[in-house]
Parts: C-alpha cells; sequence; structure tokens
C-alpha cells in the first residue's frame, strides 16, 4: 500500500511504499488484547502484601477452654476472625508476570499497525529534524499534521528535535526499537519517520521469519 511522505510543515514530499504484511492486515482485536493485557501485567508492581495469622503479632493464648461454653472453638487472637487478626489468603508480594510467544507479541504489532493504517491515523513524515531547539517553533509545525495526542517514532532521534519536542504536552517520543502494542493504542496518531518504518519492517520481517 502507498501513503503520501510529508514534511514537518505538513508539506508533500512524495510516496512511500508500506508493506501489507505489516500495515494492510485486517486488524484482529483479541490479538491487540491479548499483548496489551501482558505488557500491562509486566509493568503490575506486585508488592502488595498482608500479613497472614502467622505474621501478626496477637496473643497465642487459647481464648476459653474448649468445650462447655457453648460458643465455637476458637485458639490464638490471631485467627482471621478476630479483630487485629491476620488476613486468611493475604496478597503476597508476587510477580504478576506470564510468558506470551514472541510470534503473538510479533503479530499484535502488526495488527495494531495496521488497525491506525486502516483508521488513516499514520502519518509519514521524511525526517524528524529541526536547525535550533524551538518548542514553540516545534509545536506549531505539528499542529499543521494534526491536533490529537501524537506518537513520534524514529530511528536515532536528533537531539535537538527531541530537546524541542519533550515538553510539547501531546506529543511523545519513541525510538523504533521500542514500538509497542499499548503505546501506539493509548495515542491518537501514530507519526512515523522514514527511517523508522525501515526499522520496523526490519524487525517484523526478521521475526515472521524466524
Amino acid at each position: 500500500m502507498k501513503t503520501k511522505v510529508l514534511t514537518l510543515d505538513a508539506g508533500d514530499a512524495g510516496e512511500i511504499e508500506l508493506k501489507d504484511e505489516i500495515f494492510g492486515l485486517e486488524p484482529r482485536a483479541d490479538l491487540i488484547q491479548r499483548v496489551v493485557v501482558w505488557q500491562l501485567a509486566k509493568r503490575r508492581a506486585g508488592t502488595h502484601k498482608t500479613k497472614t495469622r502467622g505474621e501478626v503479632n496477637r496473643t497465642t493464648k487459647k481464648v476459653y477452654k474448649q468445650k462447655g461454653t457453648g460458643s465455637a472453638r476458637h485458639g490464638a487472637r490471631s485467627a482471621p476472625n478476630y479483630v487485629g487478626g491476620g488476613k486468611a489468603m493475604a496478597p503476597v508480594v508476587r510477580s504478576h508476570e506470564f510468558d506470551l510467544p514472541k510470534k503473538v507479541r510479533a503479530a499484535g504489532l502488526r495488527h495494531v499497525l495496521s488497525s491506525k493504517a486502516r483508521d488513516s491515523k499514520i502519518i509519514v513524515l521524511d525526517a524528524a529534524s529541526v536547525g535550533d531547539i524551538k518548542t514553540k517553533t516545534l509545536a506549531q509545525r505539528l499542529g499543521k499534521l494534526g491536533n490529537g495526542h501524537m506518537l513520534i517514532v524514529d530511528g536515532d532521534f536528533e537531539v535537538n528535535f527531541a530537546l524541542s519536542a519533550r515538553n510539547i504536552a501531546k506529543v511523545s517520543l519513541l525510538p523504533a526499537s521500542g514500538l509497542n502494542v499499548y503505546d501506539v493504542m493509548r495515542r491518537d496518531t501514530l507519526v512515523l519517520t522514514k527511517s523508522a518504518i525501515a526499522a520496523i519492517e526490519q524487525r517484523l520481517g526478521s521475526e515472521q521469519s524466524s
């Protein structure tokens, strides 16, 4: 599939051919969802912790005699049914991470890119390059490309461009090597440079053949 290449000022810079096996698929929401759940699970700290019956500091003296009271049998005050006792089935520190096959991860990225392409939410830039470090100027130039939250992806960002863009509210930068499903999904528009497209096609092409 062919798409237009623009400059930072929204000028015409020719056309580029995007691979159909990466940008032209029929998006599968189930694959995208699996990868997003996997990514968010990896980000969870897993530091939630509540003291169990064996960890609370309560007396271990038997509350009252075993029989003859007419009440239920009880032992130490650390039992979960007492105020101040330990919690039954308490959460413990653990990792929420789980495995997801590499091919599924790659497929999810292809389908989310295809979803953006189908919705005309991909903009291809000739290059992400500016002369001077001017945040206001860059914001005005990017405003010509669109209004929503942009995720700009490049191979290696030019230092002046990265410094100019870091304080723009609705602009995020991401190197092509770190492109992922979750970050693409949560932004309105995906802005790819020509070098980023080359890196993405090389990465996903090699993952597909492996």
